[in-house]
């Protein structure tokens, strides 16, 4: 078990020691813990200063909750992915820029954000839907309508139709592959 209070209070020694100040009203402090009722303290007071405990706060642009859970994360990801790709929608429907070079905008600009901390996700069906459902609005707005060959009528593509024209591995894969190389670099370290 562990000792909120007394883990709080070797903080503050230890920024002492070094010449530094933990400011009270910038500090929060969470629990992560699978026990609902882990650490029962809403807030720690020292020398004075109160420390209120939150159950969420982002962090280096990564959503962290006091269960660990990833769907709040990777809808965080998808937020930014959505606001990074209605930033340059424009480009991805301009009709005289190639294909090869809207792929290349998505893949440079857009999955990054998306991508960001996948190294970590463990990923259930729901949340690769989520991920495959914002990779084919992109690719749709790539690819463009198709036209009906029975009725010549514009339509949206079916995803089998997005992935034979993408050739890339699809997000969920990639997400994967990164996972892999990240535990492998991991299982490397001493």
């Amino acid at each position: 078990m562990y000792n909120t209070k007394k883990n709080a209070e070797a903080l503050v020694a230890a920024t002492r020691v070094i010449g530094m100040e933990v400011s009270a009203n910038r500090t929060n402090y969470m629990v992560m813990s699978r026990d609902q009722n882990g650490g029962r303290i809403h807030s720690v007071m020292i020398d004075s200063s109160t420390f209120e405990r939150v159950e969420e706060f982002k962090y280096l642009g990564t959503a962290l909750t006091n269960q660990n859970s990833i769907p709040k994360d990777i809808k965080s990801r998808l937020r930014s992915g959505n606001a990074c790709y209605h930033s340059v929608q424009n480009l991805l429907s301009f009709r005289l820029l190639s294909k090869n070079l809207k792929f290349k905008l998505y893949r440079a600009i857009t999955l990054p954000v998306v991508w960001y901390g996948c190294e970590t996700w463990s990923l259930i069906m729901r949340e690769e839907r989520k991920l495959r459902v914002f990779e084919n609005m992109v690719l749709r707005r790539i690819f463009g309508p198709r036209r009906d060959e029975v009725m010549g009528e514009l339509r949206k593509l079916h995803n089998e139709e997005l992935n034979d024209l993408y050739s890339s591995p699809n997000i969920v894969r990639v997400i994967k592959s990164r996972r892999m190389r990240w535990a492998l670099h991991v299982a490397r370290m001493g």
